[in-house]
């Protein structure tokens, strides 16, 4: 079956090179950014990593997995002065919050396709002495080529969640022994959960490359506050807008039930305001057109002016920017954490947390079932299953300032307790390193 998936994904490859050239041209992409997909990264980076005494190479897919990162290439960096450590990147938003975030780094490029010419001349350019992955993002052919360059991959903060290893058991007669095949070529998997670790080696991990290291997000560092989340905060207080609701990572779906929510908070409380996220930059449009069809008063982050001010009829505040949710949760009175309240998995719920903001979710957390868990048990967040118990939840937690403190403590505590997975990851990490020789 690899045999298979090599010849496909080849024949792909061929097919879809001229629609991958067409979509660059019509989005006006450089063409630096398809040659790094074709497997030719930058020639700076290709100089830092032949001066390097053997790079680091780390993939974080998007935003959740750059953030993830940030604690771990900081420390990288500081442990291994004299190697170079460069990200590798698969979407648009993960690469353009890596090259705001991740300042320590010697540099960030899109990662290959999964085409083994591709994946061949990434590895030969970069000469990293160790593959880092974040969470568990497969793919065959890079664990292949890089196997047979004798480059260690690390998969970290790895999970599988309960609905993916459900539909890999469904499917096992099938994929089985292809995942049997291809796990083994990795050197290390370091598990979120005991759960994640078990499922990893029922798939075909071998058993003694498997070990709990912890979730790496818990070490992220408070989110720091922009430019615009400063204004922004100076102006509610001005105007005395209040109460602030934070509507964070809200896929498409869930735009109506989140309005129909702050429906029922601003009939209590005229002067409130929301913070609507969108998770994804293809969603900014829908969200803003949907809040503006329902009759509410909008405005565009990216439209406005920081010399002018806030204008005292707006109802609805839409985040079209990336990399400026996190901060913005600390100016909140109630949040909600979306991707969650449609089966979309869930998203990270540590943010709000980081300021003592009790985390509003759905029912779909999949993704961070055991966080989820943990927070509920500790009474330190909420699940709803609808827009509209989600605005009678935050309607008792802007009113209850008492539980709405308690809770928020209760959330930072429990985030603080679980700290440590960096540290946990960084000896396997040393520990392979020590084994491995600097490339030449």
């Amino acid at each position: 079956m690899y045999f298979l998936y090599r010849i496909l994904t080849a024949i792909a490859m061929l097919l879809l090179a001229p629609y991958y050239v067409f979509r660059a041209w019509r989005r006006g992409e450089p063409a630096r950014r398809l040659m790094e997909r074709l497997g030719s990264p930058p020639a700076e980076l290709v100089s830092r990593a032949k001066a390097g005494c053997g790079t680091i190479w780390i993939h974080a897919v998007s935003v959740g997995e750059v953030l993830a990162a940030k604690p771990l290439s900081d420390q990288l960096k500081r442990r291994f002065l004299e190697r170079t450590v460069l990200v590798s990147t698969t979407t648009e938003t993960g690469q353009h919050l890596a090259r705001e975030r991740l300042d320590s780094v010697d540099g960030i490029f899109y990662f290959p396709l999964d085409w083994s010419v591709a994946v061949r001349r990434a590895l030969r350019a970069v000469r990293p002495a160790l593959v880092i992955v974040m969470e568990t993002e497969i793919w065959p052919n890079f664990l292949r080529e890089a196997r047979r360059e004798h480059v260690p991959v690390i998969f970290l903060n790895a999970r599988i969640s309960e609905k993916s290893f459900a539909r890999y058991k469904r499917w096992e007669f099938l994929v089985g022994p292809f995942f049997a095949r291809v796990l083994p070529d990795a050197e290390l998997f370091l598990a979120q959960t005991p759960d994640d670790a078990a499922r990893l080696r029922y798939m075909g991990a071998p058993n003694g490359r498997v070990e709990v290291t912890g979730n790496l997000k818990y070490d992220s560092d408070q989110p720091a506050m922009s430019r615009f989340g400063s204004w922004l905060e100076a102006e509610s207080e001005r105007q005395e807008r209040w109460p602030v609701v934070v509507a964070g990572s809200v896929v498409a779906d869930e735009v109506e039930s989140v309005l129909a929510a702050y429906d029922i908070v601003q009939r209590r409380w005229r002067r409130a305001l929301l913070i609507l996220a969108p998770r994804k930059p293809d969603c900014f449009d829908r969200a803003a057109s949907t809040a503006a069809a329902g009759g509410w008063n909008v405005v565009r982050r990216s439209q406005i002016n920081f010399d002018a001010p806030l204008s005292e009829n707006v109802d609805v505040l839409a985040l079209d920017t990336i990399g400026e949710l996190a901060g913005l949760y600390s100016l909140a009175d109630a949040v909600f954490v979306g991707g969650s309240l449609v089966p979309s998995g869930g998203h990270n719920i540590l943010e709000p947390a980081w300021f003592s903001k009790p985390p509003v979710f759905g029912a779909s957390m999949e993704n961070f079932r055991d966080m989820a868990a943990q927070f509920l048990k500790a009474h330190a967040a909420v699940q709803v299953t609808s827009g509209q118990q989600l605005g009678k939840v935050w309607v008792q937690l802007i009113e209850d300032r008492e539980l709405r403190e308690r809770m928020g403590r209760a959330a930072r505590e429990l985030s603080e307790r679980n700290r440590g997975a960096t540290a946990r990851s960084l000896e396997h990490i040393a520990g392979l390193l020590d084994r491995t020789e600097p490339s030449a």
